[in-house]
């Protein structure tokens, strides 16, 4: 079994898709934890804020069978795909981790750089699993929790039960 830790985020009806994304995620996967939700402004774009959050759970499925999970949910959002990474959304929904696999290839980029980069990606991340080894820092999230500038993208805890 692999432990994996999933992103989630939207900012279009973010209710009604993170539901949706965790609908299918409980029908798929087990030993599922779901972290708090935040509430943020966008990054890179003007938009609606963003609801984020992070979920760990344990698969069976290779780290491929789980990014076609991933598209399928983003299908079934209504997700457009474009060219421009910085755009409101439906849902978008990213592997963060895979156990502590390493992978960088033309599908797939594992751990996802967003862990390091966001703190709507950190906070969440590091709320469910404080000491979970970043498989290429070798770091606790808790001690790059501690190291990020936490002012680039300001959080605000949403009460939103997810149960």
């Amino acid at each position: 079994m692999a432990k994996i830790f999933f992103g989630i985020g939207s900012n279009i009806n973010p209710r009604e898709n993170i539901f949706l994304a965790l609908n299918e995620i409980k029908s798929k996967f087990t030993k599922i934890k779901i972290s708090p939700v935040y509430q943020n402004k966008s990054a890179g774009f003007e938009g609606e804020d963003f609801l984020n959050l992070v979920v760990s759970c344990t698969t069976e499925m290779d780290v491929y069978e789980v990014q076609d999970f991933i598209e399928y949910v983003h299908d079934l959002s209504g997700r457009k795909r474009g060219s421009d990474k910085f755009l409101s959304r439906t849902l978008d929904v990213d592997l963060l981790i895979y156990d502590q696999k390493v992978i960088n290839n033309n599908r797939l980029k594992i751990p996802r750089d967003d862990i390091l980069k966001y703190s709507f990606v950190l906070k969440p991340l590091m709320d469910i699993d404080p000491e979970l080894i970043h498989p290429v820092t070798q770091c606790s999230v808790r001690e790059h929790w501690k190291l990020m500038d936490k002012s680039g993208h300001p959080l605000t805890l949403i009460d939103l039960n997810l149960s």
